[in-house]
């Protein structure tokens, strides 16, 4: 599966570190994005080889991800010489399972920004179902 063009123009990360595919629906202050778990991922050959799952760590980088790419929307130049990088995380809640053929749809909600930090939550579902609830923080830095 490829990816946006918009969403490697927008965010840092790139394959095989991206975990973000398509924007499906963009407003002002919410995103919801996907991503389509082939199951060809290097991490399912040594994360429980003999039943794959999708490491929750990286559940919730396919947060912060699409976090970055809303929070790249609120400025008219994007990030402009900024990356938004994760400051908190609070509240993670693992519901289910991610396996491979699954479905990621990946709901993030700006809930506040003071100056450089953004103030999030996100909920990732797989066919209706919540695998991930997580509030975090991501603060723009400058890039070196």
């Amino acid at each position: 599966m490829s990816t946006n063009p918009e969403i490697l123009k927008r965010i840092p990360q790139k394959d095989p570190f991206l975990f973000i595919s398509d924007i499906i629906e963009q407003g002002e202050d919410k995103i919801i994005t996907n991503y389509q778990i082939s199951g060809n991922e290097d991490f399912f050959k040594g994360h429980f080889p003999h039943m794959p799952i999708m490491p929750g760590v990286l559940l919730c980088e396919a947060a912060f991800q699409t976090g970055a790419l809303l929070m790249s929307y609120k400025f008219e130049t994007g990030l402009d010489g900024k990356t938004a990088v994760v400051s908190r995380v609070n509240n993670a809640k693992f519901k289910n399972l991610v396996r491979p053929g699954d479905n990621l749809i990946i709901e993030v909600e700006l809930t506040e920004q003071i100056e450089n930090a953004a103030f999030m939550k996100g909920k990732i579902t797989v066919d209706k179902k919540k695998a991930l609830l997580i509030d975090f923080a991501v603060t723009l830095v400058e890039n070196p």
